[in-house]
């Protein structure tokens, strides 16, 4: 430990350049459990003994290249390489959680460029809050607990250091020169991770690739049945199964510890190994949800997101229990406006748009033309308003027309959006519960008929989706329709 105008920071390694992933990603471990530590420990003793004589500080290990040379990369892959030469560098915050996702994206730099990655402590500070949150026994007072200021000592969470200027294209920069090599800093990244244990009430490392997101508790309760079915077959490749309170279950005849409140999204995990299982998030109704959700989980890089909840039905052919296909989206749920103009066109992902159809299909024994029978695609209306039909229809039902909608929700739109947004692949596939505009309200004895009879199918078709993309090589599913002309190397 050194101090140097009463500033006391960790002895770490200095900066060295490697030519494997493995030897980098253990080089980050290091540099990030010895600054988690010292911070950890000096907390835990200012607490004891009160304050200490010199600040506190400690900082993230960052992944640094130079190159000189444009790389001859594969361009059927839209992610694994800088797109021009110059300076890059990201900070890194949770190697350990991030362990596979790391050593592929490091690797296929070094592939991609033939070059060596530099990796040592970078400038940005560890906010103590982020690294006392890696143990369970510690604890940050509220503001006025402990007998002196807390960022008086520690540095805290900076907003300045948690934005989104990346991913909203704004030409991000860092103060150095250098330009960024992933989506997110570690500072935006340890923010997601404590709002997601806040909202789901499990812990990040419980998230899987695949994410399902539904407005209805039904559908938890028929992924805990599925979940159960899973775990009764060794062949399934499940392993665990995981709700609210980070309990765990791997015995399908083991009752599950549900915590007695739950939390604003209660969130459920079907593991599998290396994460390739399914994430079911519960994210209630509105947009403003979706969009806090997604917002966060999206640091985690997930391999794909669906929406699989209700909606109404807009066309006088459409029954109740028939599925909607979301080929695009019409956004007037207004949470994105400041971050994705609603100007910005959001595409159908081919290989999303397939993988929905064929599930249908395998689950319902539909095919072909016959699956016009229960299955219509089109535009998908997101709206910010639950209860718009009590005012002047005349406006909203014009626009609907004009957009061709079929179906109107107020979540698909935010998160098909933010899935753009974020470069994370998305897609909708809704079941009709309503049609308001040709009388079919949704109604107590309407709505619990229903569920009994179409919940089940539709969370199994959701499911079928997951584990089609599962399949997919992860260049095919991470389209290059989601990244620009100017894009971060890391996916």
């Amino acid at each position: 430990m050194t101090a140097t105008h009463k500033l006391q920071t960790p002895e770490v390694p200095k900066d060295e350049a490697f030519g494997t992933a493995e030897e980098a990603v253990a080089r980050l471990k290091l540099l990030y459990e010895t600054a988690s530590r010292f911070l950890c420990d000096r907390f835990a003793e200012a607490m004891r003994s009160g304050r200490p004589e010199a600040r506190i500080r400690a900082f993230y290990p960052e992944v640094r290249i130079a190159t000189n040379t444009f790389a001859a990369a594969d361009t059927r892959l839209s992610f694994g390489h800088v797109v021009e030469p110059g300076r890059y560098s990201t900070t890194i915050t949770r190697p350990d959680l991030f362990d596979n996702y790391l050593t592929q994206q490091i690797g296929l730099l070094i592939r991609n460029h033939g070059i060596k990655v530099q990796v040592g402590v970078s400038q940005t500070p560890m906010p103590v809050h982020f690294a006392v949150a890696n143990d369970a026994q510690l604890t940050v007072p509220q503001e006025g607990a402990a007998d002196f200021a807390l960022r008086d000592v520690f540095d805290v969470p900076d907003l300045a250091s948690m934005n989104d200027d990346i991913v909203n294209g704004f030409g991000f920069t860092f103060e150095d020169g250098s330009h960024p090599l992933a989506p997110f800093t570690a500072q935006r990244i340890d923010y997601s991770l404590a709002r997601l244990a806040h909202y789901t009430a499990t812990d990040p490392a419980h998230f899987q690739n695949h994410v399902l997101f539904t407005n209805y508790q039904f559908y938890v309760d028929e992924f805990e049945a599925y979940a159960r079915e899973m775990l009764a077959d060794p062949a399934s490749g499940y392993t665990g199964f995981v709700g609210p309170g980070n309990d765990e279950i791997t015995d399908p005849a083991q009752p599950m510890n549900t915590p007695a409140k739950l939390p604003q999204m209660p969130t459920y995990h079907l593991k599998r190994r290396r994460g390739a299982g399914i994430t079911l998030v519960n994210i209630g109704v509105g947009p403003s949800n979706a969009k806090t959700a997604t917002d966060h989980i999206a640091v985690l890089r997930p391999h794909a997101w669906l929406m699989v909840g209700h909606c109404a039905g807009l066309r006088n052919t459409q029954r109740l229990g028939d599925f909607v296909l979301a080929h695009g989206y019409l956004r007037e749920d207004h949470v994105l406006d400041d971050d994705l103009p609603v100007w910005m066109p959001i595409p159908a992902l081919a290989e999303i748009q397939v993988a929905l159809e064929e599930a249908v299909a395998d689950v319902t024994k539909y095919e072909g033309y016959d699956l016009k029978r229960i299955m219509r695609t089109g535009t998908v209306a997101t709206i910010d308003n639950r209860n718009w039909e009590l005012r002047d229809q005349s406006g909203p039902v014009q626009r609907l027309s004009q957009s061709r909608a079929i179906a109107l929700d107020m979540e698909s739109a935010t998160i098909a959006a933010n899935g753009f947004r974020f470069r994370v692949p998305y897609g909708t596939l809704l079941c009709v519960s309503d049609k308001p505009l040709h009388g079919e309200l949704k109604l107590p004895g309407m709505a619990s008929d229903f569920y009994r009879t179409q919940v089940a199918q539709h969370l199994k078709i959701g499911i079928r989706a997951m584990e089609l993309l599962r399949e997919m090589p992860l260049e095919r599913i991470h389209s290059r329709k989601l990244r620009s002309f100017e894009e971060t190397a890391f996916l």
